[in-house]
């Protein structure tokens, strides 16, 4: 890890990239005494322990650690599951896309506490106003749907006239361009750097064309993550 007197956008955009520079496995799970550890990608292939999981009623908080993303549809699974357990959910490392959507599923949502830098890039399907990010990620109607990603309301997405999507209703096979509109890069990154003098918060947008050098997305002011309700105290 770089020195930690860096500059705090530095230090995050060149950790994320060193992590998603990583092949992702599959979903791996994994029971820590009351925390159910989550790491990997969300790609379907883990849903079914997952919610037996919290189905036991052991589990008070998902911890999503380096998950670098997933499908849209898994990400509604993930996030129904979580949503029906009133489980709380933290992000240690990185929390791409689809991790990111399932987080916010939670009661109370956070980043993990210690040195790691934590990140969560929440995607979007267009670069998304001052306006309409004050209300994007606000209260629970905004977790729910996967409105985002439908043609039809990809164009007043945040806005109150958004038609919903129910998030565990995948799209229709032959829609594709729903499926297209998911696109795991592009979005808005938050980061957490740890620092001699507590953290330091940044946010960024973030339109895709940057591949893996999140070094290239566009810094973003006054889009402090506890003011917008992407993270809770």
């Amino acid at each position: 890890m770089k020195p930690s007197f860096l500059p705090g956008w530095v230090l995050s955009l060149a950790c994320i990239a060193a992590v998603l520079g990583t092949p992702a496995a599959a979903a791996d799970i994994e029971l820590q005494g009351r925390e159910l550890v989550v790491s990997g990608m969300l790609d379907g292939s883990a849903i079914k322990p997952f919610t037996d999981h919290l189905a036991s009623g052991t589990v008070r908080i998902v911890v999503f650690e380096d998950l670098s993303g997933g499908t849209a549809d898994a990400a509604g699974a993930f996030a129904d599951a979580i949503r029906a357990s009133g489980v709380a959910t933290e992000i240690r490392g990185q929390c791409m896309a689809a991790c990111a959507y399932a987080f916010l599923a939670g009661k109370t949502h956070r980043f993990g506490y210690g040195f790691q830098v934590n990140g969560i890039l929440l995607p979007v399907a267009a670069r998304p106003t001052a306006a309409e990010l004050a209300v994007r990620w606000r209260g629970e109607e905004a977790h729910k749907t996967l409105a985002d990603f439908t043609p039809a309301t990809a164009s007043t997405a945040g806005t109150a006239t958004a038609k919903p999507v129910e998030a565990s209703v995948p799209p229709a096979k032959d829609n594709k361009d729903a499926r297209d509109n998911w696109q795991p890069e592009h979005g808005v990154l938050f980061t957490a750097s740890p620092t001699l003098f507590g953290r330091i918060y940044n946010a960024y947008y973030c339109d895709g064309t940057q591949g893996r050098d999140f070094s290239k997305c566009e810094r973003l002011s006054d889009a402090d993550p506890y003011k917008l309700g992407v993270l809770t105290p």
